[in-house]
């Protein structure tokens, strides 16, 4: 759905107009990359941009920061060293992290540049190597949830891979049952919302 000719997209506009934190922010960084080109739709509950249906760039808030998520930022030059890997599994995208307008104003010449990168990378289609990484094992206390809860069950299965493998790794790092346990049950909702582990 589209407001007129301007290619803008009622979700996003309804996103940005909701805002509590980062309003200002997100509205400087979709009137950037609006101006390179990019269909502008609503995927994952964020703005994402798009160059003939492939994903370019998301912008996106958490509690510290908003950003511009690139897709396949770890194909990009990064001339200027502002991407940043968000974890050490994630492999093809990469942020530029912003704590206030004035900062994406400042840098909106760069963040262009990134972007007409970024459209080139997939013109070109390129594709970033992903390097085969041994599956997490399934905690038994997540386990026996998954097998209680067949809600629950379906929407860890809906996730994206990288979405159940955080969640995997972070059920399993607790050293202690109880507090695998605890980790569980504090995320069973955000599970059940479709929500990844990062995602707010």
């Amino acid at each position: 759905m589209k407001n007129g000719n301007t290619g803008m997209n009622s979700k996003v506009d309804e996103y940005v107009g909701k805002a509590k934190r980062w309003k200002k922010e997100s509205e400087i960084l979709r009137e950037i990359v609006r101006g390179c080109g990019l269909t502008e739709e609503f995927k994952w509950m964020h703005p994402c941009y798009t160059y003939k249906g492939k994903n370019i760039v998301l912008i996106h808030g958490f509690k510290a920061y908003c950003a511009l998520l690139f897709h396949k930022g770890a194909l990009l030059k990064d001339s200027h060293g502002i991407l940043t890997q968000q974890t050490e599994n994630v492999q093809a995208a990469r942020q530029i992290r912003f704590t206030s307008a004035q900062e994406i104003l400042d840098m909106a010449p760069f963040l262009k540049a990134y972007i007409h990168e970024a459209i080139e990378v997939e013109k070109a289609g390129l594709k970033v190597n992903f390097k085969r990484q041994t599956e997490p094992a399934f905690p038994e206390e997540f386990q026996k949830k998954l097998d209680e809860i067949p809600a629950l069950k379906t929407a860890f299965a809906s996730l994206t891979p990288g979405r159940q493998r955080a969640y995997l790794l972070y059920f399993g790092a607790a050293k202690q049952s109880k507090t695998r346990e605890s980790r569980v049950e504090k995320y069973m909702q955000q599970i059940l919302d479709g929500k990844g582990l990062h995602d707010r």
